[in-house]
């Protein structure tokens, strides 16, 4: 599993055997960031079947763990669906906002989404989340507004910055990189 040193701790991967750290990150979580992180009211007990879910599926968590080995950010990446492309979540303790550490997960989710061939990214938030928009912005999304709610569409790009191409093989639709 890649790790990566920050100032304030390691960036990596968690595991199922990490899933208590990343639930507990996101109980730590004062009311308006849990609004900002789930679009909504999240209590307690959401967030419990919420962070086992992230585990039980195709679900990648990345996180910056401190010194003392708490989550003090997550960054989610759910895998696309037939319809709809992958979504990514955000979550940073309001005493570690801006401080770099949601630019280091973006850049997480954006490599796993290009390892992972997507072509495409999706984010939501509430429209009162500028620093979330702020954060995508800096990564391409093209933000649409609905009814109170953001919505982002971000295009993965390789390592040169070329988007990957849709192309159509025996009926199935794939994604390459030019």
């Amino acid at each position: 599993m890649a790790r990566a040193l920050h100032e304030f701790g390691t960036l990596r991967e968690l595991t199922g055997a990490d899933a208590d750290l990343h639930r507990d990150h996101l109980l730590r979580l004062d009311a308006a960031g849990r609004r900002e992180r789930f679009n909504g009211v999240a209590d307690d007990r959401f967030i419990h079947r919420y962070s086992q879910r992230c585990f039980a599926g195709r679900t990648r968590v990345f996180a910056l763990l401190d010194r003392e080995g708490h989550v003090r950010g997550t960054a989610e990446l759910h895998p696309p669906t037939l319809d709809e492309p992958a979504d990514i979540a955000f979550s940073v303790e309001p005493q570690f906002r801006q401080l770099g550490i949601g630019t280091r997960l973006f850049e997480a989710v954006m490599s796993a989404a290009r390892y992972s061939r997507y072509p495409h990214l999706r984010i939501t938030s509430t429209a009162a989340n500028r620093a979330m928009r702020a954060l995508a912005h800096k990564f391409g999304a093209r933000f649409t507004f609905e009814g109170g709610e953001v919505t982002g569409l971000l295009a993965v790009t390789d390592a040169d910055g070329v988007a990957p191409r849709r192309h159509h093989i025996q009926g199935q639709i794939v994604a390459s990189v030019a």
